[in-house]
């Protein structure tokens, strides 16, 4: 009897142990939110593109900087769109012959990553016409003369970019002869139902509650993240259970929300310089997820560093926080000035630290650039002002209003790097504050 009892006992214990959930150590909890923030925040915005009447396979025009997810660019204009691809069908890009400024079409899959880009730089020679975007292995015919772009994926989201350079009216024209049709009726997808935040009020546990929904929807391209995913659905099942289910939401609210704001400071792995910092990726990630995350949170739909690359400061040269209450200058010497590391422009804006939008100012300028009037010094050097108010001795066309009472952060692009931006080697000068 005492032997049938123990075993009773024991097989009790067993089952009570089995039915609750295996320990989940906070660091892990904290990686796999940051993993998976990554695709729901690709997923948060094709929601928010549908809702706005998005339709697949067909591009949307926008206004010079009528675009909401990226900080307002006034360097470019764009066309989006979201494309569907399988076995029996292709998507057809119609590229306008473009001289003289630069333009490219990007295609991302459904976490940020860069797949392709259509342009002079891609394809030399034949850089305009029609390109046949077809998923990769397919056997299906394409229209004569059109080139083939295979993609891993499905699905992709598609920017197109056109220069607006000093003739708007041009650029315009250009943009809207971009076209896209499909061949075929391609098998089109559901739209992820994950759930919707704001940029500054991040989901906290109910974004594992959709993990399976993200992963099963969209592949991870990237080979070694394999044992991320399996962490993210095993989260996914614990959250189940209330009591690991609140447990995880504060993991996520103390730790994955501050390890988020500490890789945030360098963009990941990056490496700052000046006060400036520069990505270690951007566009392509491999495993590195941090990065890709914090690029989709920031600044979704980044290209790849041989497209542009961009260099962020938000502290002054002695690593104080940029403030709309002071007045800071950045001066470039003559022989590094930003135009002679961009083959086609250079532009820098300020951004709120929170929704990363350009910051409002009375003139509704955003950013200085080549075609900005800028005036240089008898040197021949390039002195650009960030003030609430024009400094005295500010030429016009120089200085970027900064709101007072705003702390702000500033990005640098270069569209087609060349020299020490292309390599890794610059790094603009300090801000300094006056």
């Amino acid at each position: 009897m005492r032997t049938m009892l123990a075993t009773i006992a024991v097989i009790f214990a067993t089952t009570a142990a089995q039915a609750q959930p295996a320990h989940i150590p906070d660091q892990d909890i904290s990686d796999a939110y940051i993993y998976l923030l990554g695709r729901l925040m690709v997923t948060r915005q094709q929601q928010l593109d549908f809702r706005e009447g998005f339709k697949w396979n067909e591009l949307v025009h926008r206004k010079p900087g009528a675009v909401d997810w990226p900080n307002p660019n006034l360097d470019v204009a764009y066309s989006e769109a979201w494309v569907a691809v399988d076995e029996n069908s292709c998507t057809v890009v119609s590229v306008p012959k473009v001289e003289g400024r630069y333009y490219t079409v990007q295609f991302l899959n459904g976490w940020g990553e860069t797949l392709a880009n259509i342009n002079e730089r891609i394809f030399p020679k034949r850089p305009f016409g029609e390109f046949a975007v077809c998923l990769r292995g397919s056997n299906v015919a394409v229209p004569a003369g059109a080139v083939r772009v295979d993609l891993p994926v499905r699905h992709a989201r598609v920017l197109a970019r056109v220069e607006l350079g000093s003739d708007w009216d041009g650029a315009i024209a250009l943009q809207h002869r971009f076209a896209l049709r499909a061949t075929g009726m391609p098998k089109l997808p559901d739209i992820p139902r994950t759930p919707m935040f704001e940029l500054e009020a991040l989901p906290g546990v109910e974004a594992f509650e959709a993990a399976d929904i993200a992963l099963d929807s969209e592949p991870d391209i990237n080979v070694g993240l394999e044992a991320m995913q399996d962490k993210t659905r095993v989260i996914a099942r614990a959250v189940k259970d209330p009591g690991e289910r609140a447990r995880i939401d504060k993991v996520i609210r103390s730790r994955a929300f501050a390890d988020l704001g500490k890789a945030g400071a360098i963009i990941g792995h990056g490496t700052m310089l000046n006060g400036w910092v520069r990505p270690g990726v951007v566009g392509e990630y491999g495993i590195d997820y941090l990065t890709r995350t914090l690029v989709d949170y920031r600044g979704i739909w980044a290209n790849i560093k041989p497209e542009v690359l961009y260099y962020r400061a938000g502290v002054d040269g002695t690593g104080a926080e940029l403030n709309g209450d002071n007045v800071y200058t950045l001066t470039f010497p003559k022989d590094q000035l930003p135009a002679q590391y961009a083959t086609h422009f250079w532009s820098v804006i300020a951004v709120d630290g929170e929704r990363f939008r350009v910051l409002p100012n009375p003139l509704n300028r955003f950013l200085l650039n080549n075609q900005s009037k800028l005036r240089y010094g008898q040197d021949g050097s390039l002195t650009l002002y960030f003030a609430d108010q024009k400094p005295a001795d500010a030429p016009e066309g120089n200085w970027l209003p900064t709101p007072k009472g705003s702390q702000y952060r500033l990005t640098f692009r270069f569209y087609r790097p060349t020299e020490g931006v292309a390599n890794g080697t610059y790094y603009p000068p300090p801000l300094i504050k006056r």
